[in-house]
């Protein structure tokens, strides 16, 4: 049994996205559009702009910005970390109404996008709606390769985890999470968060197939690396590395050192995004 987790490929030293460019001026009427998204995110440093690296955000709203002719900032309803992947990702905008509608506009971007980057559907909503500030839960999987020979497919969305595994106490761990938990001990300490509770609605172990073991969590919002922590310290419970009675502990608001190591990214996928 290893001590720790590998560490993930591809996880860059934390920035700060930088200052949004000026946004297009709407001298004309305007609409605000949804967008749902899916991504491969091996090859991107995460979600926000940051300068001088390639993000989902970058991508995204450069294509929007040859579309329109002028910066078009987006407003996401999940931040993924490097390396974490998306097929329900959602980003909201505004644009003038006479440039394109929602189905020319899906196909002009996804023609614009890099091939990791779908825009899987677009839609005209209600002025005033925010991808972010609007939605209600987010719901991520987790995916672990349990076969002593890992797949080459999933190599690079699922984490390879070939050691033994209490099921029973895996179960009994997310079976704690349901419910409102200060999980400060699931964060980085130096951190943006002020408020450490969340409201957790679901969570689950499962088997997806033979060999390939998931875990999902829903709640009305997350923290940084909050579920790769979870993740993380559930494994060492997993593993007999620690208790079931003390992970419960971390759920009072423990310090982070106390909890148990990051799972990796490339396991970790935002699935779902509700309204």
């Amino acid at each position: 049994m290893p001590t720790s987790i590998p560490a993930p490929p591809l996880t860059p030293p934390h920035c700060k996205p930088s200052r949004h460019p000026p946004s297009l001026p709407h001298s004309r009427p305007v609409a605000t559009f949804r967008l749902d998204i899916a991504y491969d995110g091996t090859r991107f440093k995460g979600w926000a702009r940051q300068e001088g690296l390639r993000t989902v955000q970058g991508e995204v709203e450069g294509a929007l910005e040859q579309l329109y002719g002028a910066p078009v900032p987006l407003t996401v309803a999940g931040r993924t970390d490097a390396g974490v992947h998306a097929t329900g990702q959602v980003a909201s905008f505004e644009a003038p109404t006479d440039r394109h509608d929602a189905n020319t506009l899906r196909r002009a971007l996804d023609s614009l996008t890099a091939e990791e980057v779908a825009i899987t559907d677009t839609s005209a909503v209600p002025p005033g709606f925010d991808a972010r500030r609007d939605a209600t839960a987010r719901r991520y999987r987790y995916r672990l390769d349990t076969r002593s020979v890992p797949s080459p497919f999933e190599r690079r969305y699922a984490v390879h985890w070939p050691h033994a595994l209490d099921r029973p106490a895996l179960d009994s761990c997310a079976e704690l999470l349901p419910g409102t938990h200060d999980f400060t001990a699931f964060t980085p300490t130096e951190t943006e968060h002020v408020r450490f509770e969340r409201d957790v609605l679901e969570a689950a172990w499962s088997e997806e197939r033979p060999g390939l073991l998931t875990f999902e969590i829903e709640a009305d919002a997350f923290m940084r690396n909050m579920v790769r922590a979870l993740v993380g310290t559930m494994l060492e419970v997993g593993g007999g590395r620690r208790t079931v009675e003390s992970f419960a502990a971390l759920l009072e608001g423990r310090p982070r050192p106390e909890g148990g190591e990051t799972a990796p990214a490339h396991g970790l996928f935002l699935i779902a995004v509700r309204y």
